[in-house]
């Protein structure tokens, strides 16, 4: 039997020449502080498209400079962020990968210097500052750079726009009741918490029709947060505005002690799919072939988010090939090696 790991996956006009997808992880190595690309991104990412990951989705890259989580992230924000990134997509499409951006805003995690915002003045802990309310205006101009970024994107060649709404940082910080507490429209019900996203949402599919993730936390892991099932609600709105895939995750939203075990938001993903009907990726400490196997086989998720693992191995495609009896192309100036 063939591995599944391995088979071609089509989401609307883009094929993967496999399942496995490498999660958006920050590099701080923007040291100009400018968000531009640097040499460091272009060897980190082009390293796994050699290692043949199917789909590479950068790091989360801030649509304002407040929305930086650190002041080395890269940059969305203006048009002179483009050139680099579009390099950047230009070298991994040479190795046959897709790739992806993630497009992000921090909210009150952010810690770079100034004002920082949140949808409530609440901050993080007590160690880190406490965010301005945004206005709704501002959250008027924070949809739009949300648009712009996936107008750069677009200009930057990326195949696959991701949405940051996950780990605590500011959309996710509207969605949970734990830190919005708004009286206006933007807070309230669920409806009103989910505002903020879907208008992000409407406003990057009026100028991107490529396809769309949505990063989630599923489990805010805190008895008066949100849970897996109101996620399950969410992905069905979601859906409906045609995003394509619930990438899931979770945590982060409140300093709280995860348990974290091999696979332990497989559940999440696979609550998503099947109760929401949308296509759904799994991450969280998936470090195997046989792991990801599974999960595919089982019907869990549709695809593998590698995030650590492929940090520690540019070429685990390989390494889950040879644990799964799979074959699959070298590079060819590797041949020699990748027997």
């Amino acid at each position: 039997m063939e591995a599944k790991l391995f088979s071609p996956f089509t989401i609307k006009n883009t094929t993967f020449k496999n399942r496995i997808v490498m999660s958006p992880m920050c590099m701080y190595s923007s040291h100009n502080k400018d968000g531009k690309v640097q040499n460091w991104h272009y060897t980190h990412y082009v390293s796994r498209a050699v290692g043949q990951v199917g789909l590479i989705i950068v790091e989360a890259t801030a649509v304002t400079p407040q929305g930086r989580i650190s002041t080395q992230d890269l940059g969305i924000w203006s048009d002179e962020h483009i050139d680099g990134l579009k390099k950047l997509t230009e070298l991994i499409k040479e190795h046959g990968a897709k790739t992806g951006i993630q497009i992000a805003h921090a909210g009150r995690k952010s810690t770079v210097e100034g004002e920082i915002v949140a949808p409530s003045a609440i901050p993080f802990n007590e160690q880190m500052k406490t965010p301005k309310e945004m206005t709704t205006t501002e959250i008027k101009e924070t949809i739009q750079a949300f648009k712009k970024g996936a107008e750069r994107a677009k200009k930057a060649g990326f195949d696959v726009i991701e949405i940051h709404a996950a780990h605590g940082y500011l959309i996710n910080e509207f969605l949970s009741p734990l830190s919005n507490q708004r009286t206006d429209e933007y807070g309230g019900s669920p409806e009103n918490r989910y505002r903020f996203l879907r208008e992000v949402i409407d406003e990057v599919k009026s100028v991107w029709d490529g396809p769309l993730f949505v990063r989630v936390s599923a489990s805010d892991y805190h008895d008066e947060g949100l849970s897996v099932d109101d996620y399950v609600v969410m992905s069905h709105w979601m859906k409906e505005q045609g995003v394509d895939l619930i990438d899931v995750s979770s945590g982060g939203l409140v300093p709280v002690h995860i348990k974290v075990y091999p696979g332990y938001q497989v559940k999440f993903a696979e609550k998503i799919k099947h109760q929401a009907g949308i296509l759904t990726g799994a991450v969280g400490l998936i470090t195997s072939g046989l792991q990801a196997e599974e999960i595919l086989q089982n019907d869990r998720a549709d695809l593998i988010f590698l995030a650590r693992e492929l940090l520690r191995d540019p070429y685990w495609p390989r390494t889950a090939a040879k644990e799964l009896g799979a074959d699959i192309e070298a590079p060819k100036q590797y041949e020699r090696g990748w027997i």
